[in-house]
């Protein structure tokens, strides 16, 4: 829908195109056209991309990946050591850092912000995975963070931590935590990075102004607008008519439309995410205890097996993602080569007779209907969920519903929002949904999703998400976690990491669909200077970092036809409002990973 009042208050287009030169008098606003509304401006509580993206704006870390290859850079910290036997590190903060309102921003933020989510269960959700070696962390003067740690670990340079105003947030207890927006008064959300959230308006827009005490300078634009639509068609309309400046997370079609739009430049990011169909391997609380109603016979590896050769990821990457995208298997995506584990002529090749063969084997006989049926009786019926923003989603699940009816197995989808699929994670209540992480540069994150630590866990009697969303629990997938988060020696970890991802890809928690492409479009008509991470294939926005954020700039010459120059006037509006929410005692807080599932992508 279009709404004039909105449009009103977020302004007209403040680069006058006609000129060569952006006009002096007037806010340069740079204005990302988005799918995804947040789901919460408190960094305990959000999950999905959006958010992070709010956060990183806001909030700055003690290190920085680079923009060139994701090898570790300074932000608040501007030089670091660590002792010979790699259990004490010290970073020694910039000179002369403030928060937003003022305040100086010390190393006593920095170990308060460690320290909370140290000893803080709420806390330790998003970020625990870097603290969990830590024994303690303390400020011994103004510039100075010294964190000690149990055992050598490898991701203490990249400590992915938003630094918090402790003269803030030390007023939110760990009662209050849980509930508190976060939302912006005033001259905004007092923070450390290059820009401040100023307004958010649910399903409509986020609004961010330039940090004038930024230690790194102050950016080329003067305001930041983050408007949300409720289809990509929308989105590219948009984006034609210059009533914003880029499109982030479109499909294939509509990133092709877009190809030879004037003023447009269309760009295939390279991205280091994925899709997957997830799978209830059994629902249950960290201790043990079961939740939910996942069908049983997803338990059994010999069912999930037979339902990834049962899917043909070729046909998703063609059908699906229009060929800008490549078949996946594991869950640290190609982009990552190091890292990543390629099963190769063990890889579970689309085969529904060898799914047949699988489950007439284990026991799975087809009834008069088709449908196979458990040893006792019970019918393989699953219940399969969408997302009702993601067109890709919803192909995928068509397709994926069609070949397992072909091995006998009855499939009913449903597509819902991504807050309430969320819920239903939550819950344990599914046997199957269709979403993806996107993975940062360090494995450690993502590799704690299936730790039998990260399933649900209960505190003072009511029942929190945590990470993991189909329940995977081994024991010797937890041992090969913790060693890999003690290894310093690249290779020896890389080799870990790689023996993980193939422990999972037998078990087949997950059936990895696709590595897909960020189709990002944006008007270089009028801003220039972004930069890609990594270079030179990488994403334009949705980064590690703010890199592209503090160097675009409006273009010194127009270049578009008079057409597409025209102020901006009108709103579409809409979209998924996500959030924490708490249904029949168990809080949700979302599942979708360390920063981001992607409203299309994910």
């Amino acid at each position: 829908m279009v709404l004039a009042a909105a449009a009103l208050m977020l302004g007209p287009l403040v680069v006058d195109a006609q000129s060569s030169v952006p006009a002096k008098a007037k806010k340069v606003t740079f204005t990302v056209g988005i799918k995804q509304d947040i789901d919460s401006l408190n960094p305990f509580t959000g999950i999905v991309a959006s958010a992070y993206e709010m956060y990183q704006l806001n909030y700055e870390t003690l290190t920085d990946y680079s923009v060139k290859d994701f090898s570790a850079k300074p932000a608040l910290a501007e030089s670091w050591d660590t002792s010979a036997d790699g259990l004490t590190w010290t970073y020694h903060l910039r000179a002369g850092l403030k928060w937003s309102d003022g305040q100086p921003l010390t190393a006593r933020d920095v170990a308060y912000t460690f320290n909370r989510v140290r000893k803080g269960k709420y806390e330790q959700t998003n970020f625990g995975n870097y603290v969990a070696a830590m024994t303690s962390v303390e400020a011994p003067d103004d510039r100075t963070v010294v964190i000690k740690v149990s055992k050598p670990t490898p991701i203490m340079l990249h400590l992915y931590v938003y630094i918090l105003p402790e003269h803030i947030w030390k007023d939110i207890d760990e009662k209050k935590v849980t509930d508190y927006t976060n939302e912006p008064t005033g001259a905004g959300i007092v923070g450390s990075g290059p820009f401040l959230v100023t307004e958010h308006k649910k399903g409509q827009f986020v609004r961010l102004r330039a940090n004038p005490m930024y230690w790194g300078g102050r950016p080329k634009v003067d305001e930041l607008v983050f408007r949300i639509f409720n289809n990509e068609d929308s989105l590219a309309q948009a984006l034609r008519r210059g009533e914003i400046d880029f499109a982030d997370d479109l499909g294939s079609n509509v990133f092709k439309s877009l190809k030879n739009a004037p003023g447009v430049t269309t760009f295939p990011a390279k991205s280091s995410g994925f899709d997957e169909i997830a799978m209830n391997t059994g629902a249950a609380l960290d201790d043990g205890t079961p939740i939910g109603d996942g069908h049983p016979a997803l338990k059994d590896k010999r069912v999930r097996v037979a339902i990834a050769h049962a899917v043909d990821t070729k046909t998703l990457v063609d059908r699906v993602f229009g060929g800008f995208a490549t078949a996946g298997t594991s869950i640290i995506p190609s982009l990552y080569q190091d890292l990543h584990y390629d099963p190769g002529s063990s890889a579970y090749t689309f085969d529904p007779a060898e799914a047949d063969r699988l489950l007439d084997a284990a026991g799975y006989k087809k009834a008069a209907n088709g449908i196979r049926t458990m040893p006792n009786g019970r019918p393989l019926r699953f219940r399969l969920f969408g997302r009702s923003n993601s067109q890709n989603s919803q192909q995928t699940v068509q397709f994926v519903q069609g070949w397992l009816k072909d091995i006998g197995i009855d499939v009913r989808s449903k597509i819902v929002s991504e807050d309430s699929l969320t819920e239903i994670i939550g819950q344990g209540n599914f046997d199957l949904f269709e979403w993806g992480w996107v993975v940062e540069p360090d494995p450690n994150y993502q590799l704690s999703t299936f730790t039998c630590a990260n399933r649900s866990y209960k505190d003072a009697g009511t029942v929190y998400a945590n990470l993991s969303d189909s329940f995977y629990c081994n024991k010797a997938y937890d041992a090969l976690f913790t060693r890999q988060s003690q290894q310093v020696d690249v290779a020896a970890r890389a080799e870990t990491v790689k023996a993980m991802q193939k422990m999972l890809y037998e078990d087949a928690p997950y059936v990895v669909t696709a590595y897909y492409d960020d189709l990002e479009a944006y008007r270089s008509d009028r801003f220039t200077g972004f930069q890609a991470q990594p270079s030179p294939h990488g994403s334009l926005l949705f980064q590690y970092g703010t890199h592209s954020y503090r160097t675009i700039r409006p273009v010194t010459k127009a270049a578009g036809p008079k057409a597409a120059q025209s102020p901006r006037s009108g709103l579409v509006v809409g979209g998924v409002i996500g959030g924490a929410a708490v249904l029949g005692g168990l809080v949700f807080l979302g599942l979708r990973g360390r920063r981001r599932p992607r409203s299309e992508v994910e």
